[in-house]
């Protein structure tokens, strides 16, 4: 795991507006490991004093993520999370190697978890080969009922 260092915004002073951490994690591309990255996306949640519900929220939504990815991850690769956290934001990117399908499917139930947990879900398959789900969560964000 790799923390960058924080940085400050400019013009802002205290609290944790300024706070700009980027944290990667790699690991082997398999479920028995996610209860690894649940801990490490509700670590990194608190560290941007999200509330429990909005940490759990983004936990489930980050191993729904992971589960929708595992399904079609090349044996033996790994999983790669990056977590981008902006203040009160926090964008996870969890992306696996693939052979053939080109996206996740966007109308099926688990997408739908998704996109009721975070406040934006998209997928991107920038090559052929890799497949990847971002999720971005905002503390204190208010969900459409």
């Amino acid at each position: 795991m790799t923390d960058e260092t924080a940085t400050r915004a400019d013009g802002i002073s205290g609290g944790l507006a300024g706070i700009r951490d980027a944290v990667s994690v790699r690991l082997p591309a398999a479920s028995a490991y996610l209860s690894v990255l649940r801990t490490a996306t509700a670590g990194l949640a608190a560290r941007l004093d999200f509330t429990l519900d909005e940490i759990e929220d983004l936990r489930i939504a980050v191993d729904e993520a992971c589960a929708m990815l595992l399904g079609h991850a090349v044996p033996g690769t790994d999983l790669i999370a990056e977590f981008e956290l902006t203040g009160q934001e926090m964008i996870v990117r969890v992306e696996v190697s693939t052979v053939g399908q080109a996206e996740p499917k966007r109308d099926d139930f688990a997408w739908m978890v998704l996109t009721a947990l975070a406040d934006s879900v998209d997928a991107e398959t920038d090559t052929p080969d890799r497949m990847a789900i971002v999720l971005h969560k905002r503390r204190g964000a208010a969900r459409p009922l």
